[in-house]
Formats: C-alpha cells, structure tokens, sequence
C-alpha cells in the first residue's frame, strides 16, 4: 500500500449516517475485521474486552430506543458493541499469564516479576473502569481504520444508554459493560454526509514538533 492510497482510505472513510439494510459484510472480509479487533493493542496486554457482534434483527431494533432512535444500530451490516470489564482483579491477570504460556511458552515461575508488576498495579488503583474503557477505544480506532482500508463503513457511537445495553445483552451478569459502539457496513446512496468535505483543524493548529 502506498501512502497516497492509505490517505485516500482515510479521507473516504467518515461517520455513516445512513445504512444500506440491504448489503452485508461478506464473510471473508468480516473474518479479517473480527482478527483486527483481537490484534488490538492494550496497557499490560491485559485485553479488558469482550467484543459483542449483535446479529439479532429483533434485538437490534430494541436497541434502536435505548440509541437516540439512531437507526444506524439496526440497518448496518454489523454491529459491534465493544464492553469492557466492570472491575480487574487478580484472575483476570492470571487469565492474561495463562495465554501467554499456552502462546509463548514459559512457565508461571518465569512470569512472577511480570505478575508480581501487575498486582502491584491493580493493588495502586490504576486499573479502574475508566482505564478499561480507554482500552476499548483502542480498539475502536483499529478497527475503523482496518475497516476503512477494506472500504467498509463504520460509525463511532457514543450516543446510547450502557444500563439499557447491558440489560438487553445480558452484560452485567457477565462483569462487563457497555463502552462504545461501532455499527459497519456500507453506507446509504441517500446519505448526504458521504460527500461532504471533512472539518478538520490545519496541521499547524494541532501537530507540534520540538
């Protein structure tokens, strides 16, 4: 890939308002977006994530009130619901040193310093509910820009109710909940937002080099 091409995938890429119900993902590209999202990156490696792909049409459309009444959530291909951990505890970083021997190799005894570190991180409060959800953002942003290389079309949602997420999909009971949104897809022939020029500050305004 050039990087005239990876620009072009970026500025192609936008917020999509309005969903073409009829498309859907096919099933080779959705597989290579689904790895993107495990590839993402964490603090500590620790994963605090449970990705919920809502394919349910009578769900979905539930969702629709608890959204806005954004209509993105029941028309696109795709919808990604990113949850993140209610707490972090200590099987939650044993889980981590676990999958790591089994990927890796190596022993637990090799990986007491490594553990000794991250107890001592959880034990300082770090690893709160907001960090978990930063993490989620990681992901977010993966995710959009794989998906924007493949020209498929996501949109970034903030706008919904977790406590109703969560009841609806069953989230609490699993210690997680509700962070971010990205319906994905492709987007409406009707959506004026699709050509419109993007805002963005100059590179002056908002890059510094020292």
């Amino acid at each position: 890939m050039t990087t005239a091409e990876l620009l072009t995938a970026l500025n192609w890429r936008y917020a999509t308002k309005v969903f073409d119900p009829t498309k859907k993902i096919p099933a080779d590209t959705w597989a290579a977006l689904e790895e993107s999202l495990i590839l993402t990156p964490s603090s500590f490696g620790l994963q605090p994530w449970k990705f919920i792909i809502v394919q349910d049409q009578e769900l979905r459309e539930k969702l629709v009130a608890h959204t806005w009444r954004q209509r993105q959530v029941a028309d696109c291909s795709h919808l990604v619901v990113m949850a993140t951990k209610r707490s972090m505890g200590e099987p939650e970083i044993d889980a981590n040193i676990t999958r790591m021997i089994e990927v890796r190799g190596g022993t637990p005894e090799a990986l007491a310093g490594f553990r000794k570190m991250l107890t001592g991180t959880l034990a300082s409060g770090y690893m709160t509910p907001e960090w978990a959800k930063m993490q989620a953002y990681i992901a977010l942003g993966q995710f959009m820009a794989a998906a924007a290389l493949l020209n498929i079309d996501t949109c970034p949602m903030e706008g919904f109710a977790p406590d109703k997420y969560d009841e609806l999909l069953g989230l609490e009971a699993q210690g997680f909940t509700t962070a971010v949104l990205c319906p994905a897809g492709y987007r409406h022939p009707d959506d004026r937002y699709a050509s419109l020029p993007k805002v963005r500050f100059k590179n002056s305004d908002v890059i510094e080099y020292r």
